[in-house]
């Protein structure tokens, strides 16, 4: 596979945004105050350049080339935007800032506040054959057990970041090597952690948590073809997306998912009728569909506080898109319906429920509006 450069290898859509040092921002997301380094029409198809955090913070080194090459990637095979935003690395602070590159913010004009901006995922390529898979600084699924000490580590010091450099194969798969000369296979399906609009507020919005605004949600199933909705926080809403992954169980135990670049193809649709606008109100905070389903979304520091208020997402959306009395809508979801956990590592927890839409297409009412009907071809 060819390494796709900024500027090169092919762009899709009408308007192409590279992942540079003026169209990105690091470890902190977009706010009201941002300043967009772009402004598209609604329904525009934007291709952007995304760039993984992975292998190009201070605790990596800062030097994503040799730190690839300790895995034997040569240094053609390098990202040169990774590589130009790793010189500009600062000592990394997760008390005040995220690790995540996002590339952004673009102006939609004439978003408002309360309307609802779709992100309909067109295509995701991946820019390279290899990325990372992290677990450190005493975070994820396990904290205090893993990443281990090393035998005769110094008490109270901290533990180092262990970060394993995954492949892909010329067939597709996923490769994590064992170290042992065996490997780990597995199927990869591509999408963006972080997909997201400016949050109302004008403080510094950490990149980790996930909220109303989007941001690190870390849903599996928005792949191609998915749509997310999001509710706008502010004036022409301020896209923006990064936190590229190639494969991501739920959950993400270890801290991270397999962390790699992609170029990725999203068409921007702005929705302010007043159905959606509703619609949005009653769920407070992102919504989404697949080809299969509708999903709606259940935050929290709390995984049980994370859960109810999915639930109650979902019985919001039964409410406003079937008209179905609560009792039977929680009767159905008990008896027929997924609750999966997001992600349980991004301090805010993160839920989704997955609403089948072949139960719920009979039972569909008012406009063929956002949430209401299939993803079309």
């Amino acid at each position: 596979m060819s390494v796709l450069q900024p500027y090169e290898g092919g762009t899709d859509g009408s308007v192409y945004l590279a992942a540079d040092r003026k169209s990105t921002c690091w470890g902190l997301l977009p706010n009201a105050a941002s300043r967009p380094v772009l402004t598209v029409a609604p329904g525009t198809a934007l291709c952007l350049d995304t760039v993984s955090h992975e292998g190009i913070l201070s605790d990596q080194g800062a030097d994503p080339a040799a730190f690839f090459a300790a895995a034997g990637i040569p240094a053609g095979r390098v990202l040169r935007d990774a590589a130009e935003l790793a010189a500009t690395a600062r000592p990394f602070d997760p008390a005040r800032r995220g690790p995540h590159v996002v590339t952004g913010p673009v102006a939609v004009a004439g978003a408002r506040p309360g309307d609802v901006l779709e992100v309909e995922v067109l295509r995701l390529r991946r820019r390279t054959a290899y990325g990372v898979i992290s677990n450190r600084h005493g975070r994820g699924a396990l904290p205090g057990e893993y990443p281990a000490p090393p035998p005769g580590h110094p008490e109270g010091a901290p533990v180092p970041t262990v970060s394993l450099v995954a492949h892909v194969d010329d067939d597709g798969l996923g490769r994590l090597p064992v170290g042992d000369g065996r490997a780990v296979r597995f199927p990869l399906a591509p999408f963006l952690g972080i997909m997201g609009v400016a949050a109302a507020t004008e403080r510094p919005v950490h990149s980790v948590p996930p909220g109303p605004h989007g941001g690190n949600l870390d849903i599996r199933l928005l792949t191609e073809g998915a749509r997310l909705f999001l509710p706008v926080q502010v004036p022409d809403a301020l896209f923006y997306a990064g936190d590229p992954h190639f494969s991501q169980g739920d959950g993400e135990v270890a801290l991270t998912a397999f962390e790699a670049p992609l170029r990725a193809t999203v068409r921007l649709v702005l929705h302010s009728d007043p159905a959606t606008r509703r619609l949005a109100a009653r769920l407070a905070g992102p919504y989404a569909e697949t080809a299969g389903h509708h999903l709606v979304t259940g935050l929290d520091t709390d995984l049980d506080e994370a859960v109810r208020k999915a639930t109650r997402a979902a019985l919001g959306y039964l409410a406003e898109r079937c008209a179905l009395p609560a009792p039977v809508a929680l009767a159905y979801l008990s008896a027929a319906v997924d609750v999966r956990i997001s992600q349980v590592v991004d301090d805010v927890k993160g839920v989704h429920i997955c609403l089948p839409k072949a139960d719920l297409a009979p039972l569909l009412t008012g406009p063929s509006g956002p949430g209401a009907g299939t993803i079309p071809a």
